[in-house]
């Protein structure tokens, strides 16, 4: 019940997760959760029930609790979120590789100029680290500093979010240089992720 099932790292749970699907839905909308089945993508996961919350927070204890991101994890997922959908847009294979040097190169473009680049470059690595154990990435074995963009990115950083993703890098960009300091609490999406999801 923790984490993301992969069709093709998990073969067997796929297998029986697609099909006993109706009889999980059932069991795990008993204790508020709803699980969310990718069959194009290949991926499934819990998510809390939205129908659950109210204004003033759950009706009922939230049992995948919400992790706080940080802004340079956010913006590192919103720039991979947009390369994999240049990718698909071109077509092609279904994996989405990326090495080191492309990711780091992604982010530089965002953050102040003149620092100290060897202590940039650790912070970077820093941000990668921490988006491969939210599952977002994955090391790709005997391939040192190559990542796979794991496809259960869309379901996190959704379209009507990388529609007004243009914007939202001016006020990246913007905020990194210190314009509007203290601005960058964005919504629910941009900063926070379901647990285990």
């Amino acid at each position: 019940m923790k984490g993301v099932v992969y069709r093709d790292t998990h073969e067997a749970q796929w297998r029986h997760l697609l099909q006993l699907q109706s009889r999980v839905r059932d069991y795990v909308s008993t204790i508020g959760l709803t699980v969310v089945v990718d069959e194009a993508e290949g991926y499934a996961f819990l998510r809390s029930r939205p129908d659950l919350e109210d204004d003033e927070g759950p009706s009922i204890p939230r049992l995948i609790p919400r992790r706080a991101l940080s802004f340079h994890v956010s913006l590192l997922l919103a720039l991979l979120r947009k390369k994999l959908t240049e990718f698909d847009a071109k077509g092609g294979d279904t994996k989405l590789v990326l090495t080191r040097e492309q990711i780091i190169d992604m982010v530089r473009v965002f953050l102040p100029e003149g620092r100290n680049e060897a202590r940039l470059v650790d912070q970077i690595d820093t941000h990668i680290s921490k988006v491969v154990e939210l599952g977002f990435l994955r090391r790709i074995k005997g391939q040192d500093g190559h990542f796979e963009v794991r496809r259960i990115l869309k379901a996190f950083v959704d379209g009507q979010w990388l529609a007004d993703f243009d914007q939202r890098l001016a006020e990246y960009a913007a905020q990194l240089r210190g314009d509007d300091a203290g601005q960058h609490d964005a919504d629910d999406r941009d900063t926070d992720r379901d647990e285990g999801s």
